[in-house]
């Protein structure tokens, strides 16, 4: 078999797995801001090149297209489709397409919508050819994508990111990136509740470094710079945190700073709760089914399985590799599932 490389091209990292002989042998995983500059996209798909080595086959999945970098995003997807092609340089590319399977760039801008920010739908194929019954929740840095696998096939509803908002299928609730306001407009602090204020202040990373479950040296898991530009350490999130009450860190007690953070933590897996309760509605997934948890955030994905009830499956598990190379694909679920699908 030819060795693959799956690819995961976001607007805030591009993910990379290589796979030679049908399995996985190196995963990388690159910060970009294309909002920012283009440029910043293109030099991480040279670094993740450069990392992985050749290949004879390549497969692009990408959510790129939503960067304000783009006017639209069928413009967007037009665009990435290029950057990829041009800096990968590869005559064996294909584009995931979602149900429409992989098509040629040249075929890309015939099918924009299809190719639009379908990475989702590539883990969750391949977690549908392990599980015949389940709930993926992959919760990436900035997002967390919920898909019914029914039968042993995907059984989500929507495909665009508009509709699988609407179906509870798509949460912009993030493990590190994302505004901790966007999920509570007040929060208990000292003793009393107090408005947030809803500014650009602080990011989910400082509740997760606040409460202990990210460390300083936890690169994968948060990749983006902080708020203020200051450390990503435990004292420096509360003080970013204090700010969204109003506050200096010095006025709140240790126990007081936990308290918050905690509150800021439920508050986000309430957002996603709801949206495992809209799919739950509608029957779409067994009473009995497993959570399968992917992504940088799987460890809150299996927090909600306890809470439910129901077993818990870690990406990792379903991936013939060592325990650290099969972490880092779970991290990079989409990129991994392109480049070990077979057929592709």
């Amino acid at each position: 078999m030819a060795a693959v490389i799956g690819w995961d091209i976001g607007g805030a990292h591009v993910k990379a797995a290589r796979a030679d002989n049908g399995r996985l042998t190196a995963v990388v995983q690159i910060a970009c801001a294309p909002h920012e500059s283009v440029a910043s996209l293109e030099q991480a798909l040279r670094d993740a090149r450069a990392a992985l080595g050749d290949a004879e086959r390549h497969r692009v999945t990408m959510t790129a297209e939503l960067s304000d970098a783009f006017e639209t995003r069928a413009r967007g997807v037009v665009a990435v489709a290029a950057i990829a092609a041009r800096e990968i340089g590869a005559d064996d590319i294909l584009f995931y397409a979602g149900e429409r399977g992989v098509i040629s760039r040249d075929d890309v801008g015939a099918n924009v919508d299809a190719v639009a920010s379908a990475n989702w739908r590539a883990a969750a194929e391949f977690v549908a050819r392990h599980c015949a019954d389940a709930l993926v929740i992959d919760i990436g840095s900035t997002t967390t994508d919920l898909t019914p696998i029914c039968a042993g096939r995907v059984a989500a509803l929507g495909a665009s990111d508009a509709e699988r908002l609407a179906c509870g299928e798509l949460a912009y609730a993030g493990f590190s990136r994302g505004a901790p306001q966007a999920y509570a407009t007040r929060a208990p602090v000292a003793g009393r509740w107090t408005p947030l204020v809803n500014e650009a202040f602080a990011s989910m990373a400082d509740v997760r470094r606040a409460l202990g479950d990210l460390s300083q040296g936890e690169t994968d898991a948060d990749l983006s710079p902080t708020a203020d530009g200051r450390p990503k350490t435990a004292a420096a999130s509360r003080a970013r945190l204090a700010r969204l009450a109003g506050r200096d860190a010095a006025e709140l007690t240790d126990m007081q700073h936990r308290a918050f953070a905690e509150f800021l933590s439920r508050a986000q897996l309430r957002a996603i709760e709801d949206q495992m309760a809209l799919i739950e509605s509608r029957d779409a997934i067994a009473s009995d089914a497993p959570i399968v948890g992917a992504g940088v955030g799987r460890n809150l994905a299996a927090r909600l399985a306890q809470a439910q009830g129901r077993t818990f499956l870690d990406f990792a598990d379903l991936i013939a590799a060592p325990p650290a190379l099969a972490n880092k694909a779970a991290n990079c679920a989409p990129a991994a599932a392109l480049a070990l699908l077979v057929g592709f």
